[in-house]
């Protein structure tokens, strides 16, 4: 995967070299608290933005000449999407440790029998 001009890799996940067993380990389990991370920073950000909303805007003569007075109802709406976010950060987690169980499902229980280390390859099997 190359590196697009303006966006960087997540140092954390991408440092992880693809040497092994435990190296998959290792970036699912990484993956897997940074989504945490992130989902529970983004559920902890939406209740915070609510309440700034709702204090910051109650009130507002340009809110209530556009119609819609109902600050709260705003506020709501804006939230749900951050909301949206920590949950599917929250998906983005389980789907890691889906990854992790179906790579020693589809290779970790099958291919030692394949004798692998007849392959020029740089990943190493016995690591595990």
């Amino acid at each position: 995967m190359s590196d697009r001009p303006g966006r960087s890799r997540i140092p954390e996940l991408s440092a992880i070299p693809w040497e092994g067993p435990k190296a998959i380990t290792q970036y699912a389990r990484v993956g897997r608290d940074l989504c945490r991370d992130l989902g529970e920073e983004l559920a902890l950000g939406s209740d915070e933005l609510y309440e700034v909303l709702i204090r910051s805007f109650k009130g507002h003569p340009l809110l209530a000449l556009v119609g819609a007075p109902d600050v709260r109802r705003r506020a709501k709406r804006v939230v749900k999407r951050l909301k949206r976010a920590a949950e599917l950060q929250k998906g983005a987690g389980v789907e890691l440790v889906k990854f992790h169980a179906q790579f020693r499902k589809e290779f970790v229980d099958v291919l030692p029998q394949a004798n692998p280390e007849r392959r020029t390859t740089s990943f190493n099997w016995e690591d595990d």
